[in-house]
């Protein structure tokens, strides 16, 4: 598994001989409360297969009795077939500055009526890990801010993509499913981060996952790594995602 893009939060007995030691979630009452936590946020998580196989899902249930869990995905993804088919799927999601990530085995696709789910075992432990940089912030529904690129593959095909989410180092973009889509891996350059009506900041950004999006919007969320921004973009960053936290915190007391 990768770590990249982490950093240690508590150091834990016994992490000198396993480096991985103080990331790992192990007791059951710990891993069920965070599974409830992405089932009660609906926090989107992006399932992998070995081969490469990327599918987006929503925690829909924890059963501890049962040693099962579900989530929820959409019945046509193409990605569908090969995550079932796969011996084990690795699931990532984000809790604000918390990267989580566990392994999945046994998955079983349950078909009924409307809706698809996807059911397999209890992960045995949860890897937690305390994300570089800065605090990850949604972006606001009305008025939010976008991405002004080329599609890399299209360069007559001029984009504006709604960003979903933003910290100092990524943002995440949303392709609706009508836009042919990026290929995995891409350097996108020449992007242009327009935040506000005052602050359009130029970065390059690299797709580092891409998964269905679950919503009354549909389409990919395009996760990308910022390269390399200089420090100016930084604080710009820095002072929009300042701003974002501080009028959440106002809404929430009114």
């Amino acid at each position: 598994m990768s770590s990249l893009d982490t950093r240690d939060e508590t150091p834990d007995a016994g992490a000198e001989d396993d480096p991985l030691a103080r990331f790992r979630c192990r007791h059951p009452r710990e891993v069920l409360a965070l599974l409830r936590e992405l089932r009660d946020g609906v926090t989107p998580l992006t399932l992998t297969a070995p081969d490469g196989a990327t599918l987006g899902a929503n925690v829909w249930g924890a059963d501890a009795e049962q040693q099962r869990m579900a989530f929820g995905v959409e019945a046509d993804d193409p990605q569908l077939p090969a995550l079932v088919e796969a011996d084990e799927v690795t699931a990532v999601a984000y809790l604000d500055a918390i990267k989580l990530q566990f392994d999945l085995q046994d998955l079983v696709l349950v078909r009924s009526g409307r809706t698809t789910a996807l059911q397999t075992r209890l992960p045995r432990c949860i890897y937690r890990f305390q994300r570089r940089g800065s605090y990850r912030v949604r972006t606001p529904d009305r008025a939010a801010p976008s991405a002004q690129l080329r599609h890399p593959v299209l360069p007559e095909m001029a984009l504006s993509l709604r960003i979903l989410d933003l910290s100092v180092g990524g943002c995440a973009l949303l392709l609706a499913v009508d836009v042919p889509p990026l290929p995995l891996g891409v350097t996108l350059h020449g992007v242009v981060l327009e935040l506000d009506r005052d602050t359009r900041l130029p970065v390059t950004l690299r797709l580092q996952h891409m998964s269905s999006i679950l919503s009354k919007t549909p389409g990919l969320r395009l996760g990308c790594e910022i390269v390399r921004p200089d420090g100016g973009v930084e604080r710009s960053l820095q002072r929009y995602i300042d701003q974002t936290q501080k009028r959440r915190r106002l809404l929430s007391l009114e």
